[in-house]
């Protein structure tokens, strides 16, 4: 059976998602925690958030394919799942070109990669594969219990939905602020959306999408940066993350903007604005 992630989670990396963040998480009634950036294949990070846990399911979001050994990975996944039934989704991802020097036909990486892990003993159903592009998400329907999307807008998540067919999960994650100024709003996200805006796969992604190149440049037009980082009050944002599950999204797991700022105010009025709470 998929690990139950209900149908909103939040989506950070270390030092911001900590025990801390996740017990508080859990408190709001939010269903799931992912961990970004990359973390080891010792996963002793997922296993101390899940430790200062009861009941929130914890995923990778993404486990690098390229940095982290996959039988290792295996054997931590089935250290974690002894402890833990249930409550932890190992997300899994090839990562980017531009940030691995071997990195070199990635399909075939991911396709190895799953056969490991496949040969030491990790259930299709506890696995999700990152996949943006129609090749991709047809491997993760394949192959996994399905997919996490990153940096996408509710209409790509309406075309994964139709490639990935009807019970595959589809968990994409959505960047919000929440602040009603809009040129603040779009100050606080342009660096962090900026980042992914250099990188080739998103790059196509959003092309495929028809965003234009004129779009991409500059940090992103205003008109990308307030589909791929939704503000307003949190009674605009929750409309924006729900636009997910209205294109046919599981889940949808939430970024809040920006890092440098405390999250927990603005979960906790998010969670308000969706009925979590």
């Amino acid at each position: 059976m998929t690990v139950n992630l209900g149908s909103i989670g939040i989506w950070h990396m270390q030092p911001v998602l900590d025990a801390d963040l996740a017990v508080e998480a859990e408190k709001l009634g939010y269903g799931a925690v992912w961990l970004g950036g990359s973390p080891p294949a010792d996963l002793e990070v997922v296993e101390a958030l899940l430790d200062a846990t009861v009941r929130i399911a914890v995923a990778t979001g993404i486990v690098n394919m390229w940095q982290a050994d996959p039988a290792e990975l295996a054997r931590s996944y089935h250290r974690i799942e002894a402890k833990h039934p249930g409550r932890f989704l190992l997300g899994v991802g090839v990562g980017h070109r531009e940030a691995t020097q071997e990195y070199q036909k990635p399909y075939d990486k991911i396709v190895s990669y799953l056969d490991v892990l496949d040969a030491e003993g990790v259930p299709r159903e506890a696995l999700a594969l990152a996949a943006l592009g129609p090749k991709v998400l047809r491997l993760a329907a394949e192959r996994t219990a399905g997919a996490h999307p990153y940096l996408t807008t509710p209409e790509h998540t309406r075309r994964a939905r139709e490639i990935l067919g009807d019970g595959v999960l589809l968990a994409p994650e959505q960047k919000v602020v929440l602040d009603q100024d809009p040129r603040r709003a779009r100050e606080s996200a342009r660096p962090m959306v900026s980042f992914y805006l250099g990188l080739a796969n998103y790059a196509s992604n959003l092309r495929r999408l028809g965003f234009t190149d004129a779009d991409l440049a500059d940090g992103g037009s205003d008109a990308l940066i307030d589909q791929l980082a939704v503000h307003g009050d949190a009674a605009t944002v929750a409309e924006g993350v729900k636009a997910h599950l209205d294109a046919g999204a599981d889940h949808v797991c939430v970024q809040v903007l920006p890092h440098e700022r405390d999250p927990l105010p603005a979960y906790r009025a998010l969670a308000e604005a969706l009925g979590l709470s």
